[in-house]
């Protein structure tokens, strides 16, 4: 071995970047959380080490709120706040790099931020945003075309206009999850937590979501539509207009019957799995002076043996 070429590769290299490759590695095996709350805080090295684009590819905070429950404090602007000040600053450090964002409780002001620096981003879920509206979806679809998929279940402020707008824009999507609440049950997880005027204000234009995502996501594979005011208009539009879907989610849609499934399926060839509205509710648990122009189950089914 040539000892002077040795020497000479080794007083070549560049120590100052190895280190900070090598912390990047280490700060990289860390949680969000452990990064932004101990790491930041250690020196100057480590902080800079912490803003470095390879480590804000993704925001992916989904498995904080999965874990946690379900608190009225995440429904407080104080607590939105919060959750804007991370994203936007995890946009700022991607350098363009974000690809994956996963949040709640977000707000139009940092999802603004994603249109305009974050070309690449492939996946956005905001379920149980309230304040994102679709002004900034369309923002984001002008802005993210790249989007596969898409997550805004319980965002009550976006309508058939954002699915629209992404899907014409975002030709590559493949996942949309747009599940609502369930309003049929005040027993659920969300009474208690959920704001009363949030939940009041539950989305009920179904079919036209229906005909959205039927006309302008012809790519879908995976769908979610959990507790959707959709009929059987809107479950036939989706059913010829998406052809490639492997998996729908049609979990506590009441206005569909075993009928209008057995259509639907009939049009769907690549369906592998499909979530069907099989519950029970009890008259008192179903608020008639709410949604009056649904009648109740009885008069379309026996109840006790609605096993679609």
């Amino acid at each position: 071995m040539d000892r002077n070429k040795v020497e000479t590769d080794f007083a070549a290299v560049d120590w100052a970047e190895l280190i900070h490759d090598c912390l990047i590695n280490i700060l990289s095996r860390l949680s969000l959380e452990d990064r932004r709350r101990i790491a930041m805080r250690v020196c100057k090295a480590w902080h800079m080490a912490c803003q470095d684009p390879r480590l804000n590819a993704a925001l992916d905070l989904e498995c904080y709120f999965d874990r946690s429950k379900e608190h009225p404090g995440f429904w407080n602007p104080v607590f939105e706040q919060k959750i804007d000040d991370m994203l936007r600053s995890v946009v700022c450090w991607s350098a363009g790099s974000l690809a994956v964002v996963r949040v709640r409780h977000c707000s139009d002001k940092s999802l603004s931020l994603v249109a305009q620096r974050c070309p690449n981003l492939k996946v956005l879920s905001v379920k149980s945003s309230p304040h994102v509206t679709d002004a900034v979806m369309a923002e984001i679809a002008s802005g993210c075309p790249e989007i596969t998929e898409l997550d805004v279940s319980h965002c009550y402020q976006v309508s058939h206009e954002s699915l629209s707008a992404v899907g014409s824009r975002c030709p590559k999507i493949t996942v949309l999850k747009r599940n609502l609440m369930n309003w049929l049950d005040p027993s659920s997880r969300h009474e208690g937590f959920v704001p009363d005027d949030y939940m009041n204000s539950c989305p009920q234009d179904g079919d036209s979501e229906a005909e959205a995502i039927a006309k302008f996501m012809p790519n879908l594979i995976r769908l979610e539509l959990r507790f959707s005011s959709l009929t059987a208009r809107g479950l036939d539009l989706i059913s010829r207009g998406c052809r490639s879907l492997e998996y729908i989610d049609l979990s506590g849609c009441a206005n569909v019957t075993g009928r209008d499934i057995s259509n639907a399926r009939s049009n769907m060839k690549k369906l592998v799995h499909m979530e069907k509205p099989n519950f029970y509710i009890p008259r008192s648990a179903f608020h008639a002076e709410r949604y009056g122009h649904w009648r109740l189950y009885d008069d379309r089914f026996q109840t006790d043996i609605f096993r679609i």
